[in-house]
C-alpha cells in the first residue's frame, strides 16, 4: 500500500448542503460481511476506566473525508459495473458505513465474486491515493478530543479502515495522541469491535460516535453501547440528524461541538463529586 502523503493542499471548507434524498430503511443482511480477520494479536486484559468508553468512527465522523471518497467509489463502480457516477456515488453514500466489500454484495449480488473483490481492491488503494492523501479532521475535532480527554472520557476509534492506514492518518493530523486504541477491518467488523471494547472495559458506559445507519444499528447490536450522529451534508446528498435519530441514535448534529455537554448529560459517572482532572496523558494499545 503506498504511503498518505504528509502535505495538504487548500484552507478549512465547509461542506455546503445538498439535496437530501431517502436512504434503505431496513437492516442490511449484508451489514456483517468484511474482509476476511487476518490480524492474530494478543488479548488485551479487561480493565476499569475512570469515567467510559467514546469510540470514533473515522471517515465522515473524525475524517471530513466523505465527500471525497463518495467520488473515488463513483468512478471506480463507474468502470467496473458501468453505473453512472452520479447515481453510482449515490448508492455508495446510502450504503455507507459498511464495508466496501458489503456495499459491493448489496448493489450487485448478481455479479462474481473475484469481479466484486478485484473492484475492492481498487477502491482501496484509490482511497488512499486520491481521498486519504488530502484528508483533515472537522474544524472541531481536535478541541472535542481535548475536551473528552479532560472530562476523563477513554477514546478509541472503530474503523472499517486498515488499521495501520488509520494510526498513520491519525497521527499525521495529531491526533493519535487521544486514542487508547483503534481497531479497523483487520479485526473484523463494527460490531466486533464495539463487543471487544465492551469486554475490554466492563462496567462502564460506551458511547459509538458515528455517522451512518450501519453504525446506528451496530450500537445497538451490542449490549450497553449508546449510539450518538454527526449529520452529513455533501454536495448532492443530506443525512439529517432525524433521520439518524430514527435509527435510533441517541442524540445528533452536524457537528461534534457538543459532543462533551452531550456526553455529560447522557452518561452515568462514578465519583461525580470529584473535581475534574486535567491530566492528558493516554495509553495506547
Amino acid at each position: 500500500m503506498p504511503p498518505v502523503p504528509l502535505a495538504r493542499p487548500g484552507p478549512d471548507r465547509e461542506p455546503p448542503s445538498g439535496t437530501r434524498l431517502t436512504v434503505l430503511p431496513a437492516s442490511s443482511q449484508f451489514a456483517e460481511i468484511s474482509r476476511p480477520i487476518v490480524r492474530q494479536t494478543e488479548p488485551v486484559a479487561p480493565r476499569r476506566v475512570e469515567r467510559g468508553v467514546v469510540a470514533f468512527d473515522l471517515d465522515g465522523t473524525i475524517l471530513d473525508d466523505l465527500d471525497a471518497i463518495s467520488r473515488v467509489a463513483a468512478d471506480v463502480l463507474f468502470r467496473a459495473f458501468g453505473t453512472a457516477p452520479e447515481e453510482a456515488r449515490i448508492h455508495y453514500l446510502a450504503t455507507t458505513g459498511m464495508p466496501f466489500e458489503a456495499q459491493l454484495a448489496q448493489l450487485y449480488p448478481g455479479t462474481p465474486v473475484d469481479q466484486r473483490a478485484s473492484t475492492a481492491r481498487t477502491f482501496h488503494q484509490r482511497k488512499v491515493q486520491e481521498a486519504y492523501a488530502h484528508a483533515e479532521p472537522f474544524r472541531e475535532i481536535p478541541k472535542v478530543l481535548k475536551r473528552l480527554a479532560e472530562d476523563r472520557w477513554t477514546l478509541v476509534v472503530t474503523t472499517g479502515a486498515e488499521t495501520e492506514m488509520a494510526d498513520l492518518l491519525l497521527e499525521r493530523e495529531g491526533l493519535r495522541f487521544w486514542f487508547e486504541s483503534v481497531l479497523g477491518s483487520g479485526e473484523g467488523t463494527k460490531r466486533e469491535h464495539l463487543a471487544e471494547y465492551r469486554r475490554r472495559f466492563p462496567e462502564v458506559p460506551i458511547f459509538l460516535v458515528g455517522d451512518s445507519r450501519f453504525d446506528m444499528e451496530a450500537a445497538q447490536s451490542v449490549e450497553g453501547v449508546v449510539p450518538l450522529g454527526r449529520a452529513t451534508r455533501v454536495p448532492g446528498w443530506t443525512l439529517t440528524p432525524s433521520d439518524l435519530e430514527q435509527w435510533g441514535a441517541r442524540w445528533a448534529d452536524y457537528s461534534l461541538s457538543e459532543l462533551p455537554a452531550t456526553l455529560d448529560r447522557l452518561g452515568t459517572t462514578r465519583g461525580t463529586d470529584r473535581p475534574r482532572s486535567r491530566t492528558t496523558t493516554r495509553r495506547r494499545s
